[in-house]
């Protein structure tokens, strides 16, 4: 299966939003996701392209990686340069000359981290601008009309996700606010369906959330499904819980979600996370860790993770990672890469942020494989090994 991208909508209109679950092993599950700017092969890692750029990276590097998918952030590109202005240039893949799908997110995350800037009421988001101070509300109507005006080939819901650990009454209360926004976001994009401002291409997805709490997940899920949303994510994890209760989460959750619908799990996560996560179910995913640690020189490769600000590397003429499909883990030695980092020099966060990103790709490309193939357990219990340096 390959990924196939075409910018322009053929004279019978954009091809519709889909999903086809191509196989199982367990509970992994292979798949592809159809949008009128190509198919999307899942398991699937998203590049996070935070202001209209994957952090360090020329697109054309993240597209040969074999990303068939990249996210933007609807929060900071509604405050710089503004959705609007992004529309009257053309749109959001025009822009950053991306011709693949675009996923957004609702912008809930970041207003949650702007903390004492943000108030919470039913009507959304009252927040003042982390650049210039300026007062704005992201309800869920505003942040769908963001999306469209962007061009997202998937948006999501504005919802509420709060940091953990949380009072319960607390979890509850945005998990219930989180679910009218999600009938509120639904009627925002059928309006703008109608309103010839979004097409049958494009996809709303849902998320649930619930902290923790599996009779609170349970709720989320159960009320999500019967609004029957093209796609859904599971939110709110990853933000202090840790590996073991989030994937107890998931066991709860995912079962709980439609099979011939898209899993994402939002903002997750480490290799070992992405893994266990694909075990219990899920189709997507998306994390700043691989080009954040670029910046800082913590590379990934197939034999665990390498901090190359390390004084063992000063003198090492080998490459990084031979198995890697990334010239620059291939082709130059872990002494450049270290004399680049320990230097300060811009080349250095480039070099091993296309080094993550690829090895991210291949680790996706890798258990596609596996799942075709019904082998993923054993694939997953050598990877896990490998990856913690106990292969």
């Amino acid at each position: 299966m390959t990924s196939s991208h075409s910018s322009e909508n053929n004279s019978a209109g954009p091809k519709p939003f889909g999903f086809e679950l191509l196989g199982t092993d367990g509970s992994a599950r292979l798949g592809c996701i159809s949008t009128s700017r190509g198919e999307i092969r899942t398991p699937a890692f998203m590049p996070v392209g935070t202001a209209a750029t994957v952090k360090a990276m020329y697109l054309d590097q993240v597209r040969d990686a074999g990303a068939d998918i990249i996210l933007g952030n609807t929060y900071h590109l509604m405050l710089r340069p503004g959705a609007e202005r992004v529309a009257r240039l053309g749109g959001l893949h025009k822009f950053m000359r991306w011709d693949g799908p675009i996923l957004t997110d609702s912008g809930g995350f970041q207003v949650m981290s702007l903390a004492a800037k943000r108030t919470i009421t039913e009507e959304g988001a009252a927040f003042s601008s982390h650049i210039d101070g300026s007062h704005h509300m992201l309800s869920p109507e505003r942040s769908i009309e963001i999306q469209c005006l962007l061009g997202a080939d998937i948006q999501m819901q504005l919802d509420e996700c709060i940091e953990l650990p949380a009072e319960p009454a607390d979890v509850r209360r945005a998990m219930e606010l989180s679910r009218r926004w999600a009938e509120r976001s639904k009627r925002a994009f059928e309006a703008q369906l109608e309103a010839g401002r979004a097409h049958r291409g494009q996809a709303l997805f849902a998320i649930v959330q619930g902290g923790i709490d599996e009779r609170l997940r349970r709720e989320s899920a159960e009320a999500l499904v019967a609004m029957e949303f093209p796609g859904y994510a599971v939110g709110g994890l990853a933000v202090g819980e840790g590996q073991e209760a989030m994937l107890r989460t998931l066991e709860a959750t995912v079962p709980l979600l439609p099979v011939d619908k898209p899993h994402y799990l939002m903002g997750v996560g480490t290799p070992d996370d992405l893994i266990e996560a694909v075990a219990r179910g899920i189709d997507m995913f998306d994390c700043v860790m691989p080009t954040r640690n670029g910046r800082h020189g913590l590379a990934f490769t197939w034999e665990g993770r390498v901090n190359l600000k390390n004084a063992c590397h000063a003198e090492d003429a080998n490459p990084l990672d031979v198995n890697s499909s990334c010239p620059a883990a291939r082709d130059y030695s872990r002494a450049y890469l270290h004399h680049l980092i320990k230097s300060g020099e811009m080349l250095g966060s480039m070099m091993v942020s296309w080094i993550n990103t690829a090895f991210y790709q291949d680790l996706m490309a890798a258990m596609r494989a596996a799942i075709a193939e019904g082998r993923f357990e054993a694939w997953r219990q050598e990877t896990r090994a490998r990856l913690s340096g106990k292969g």
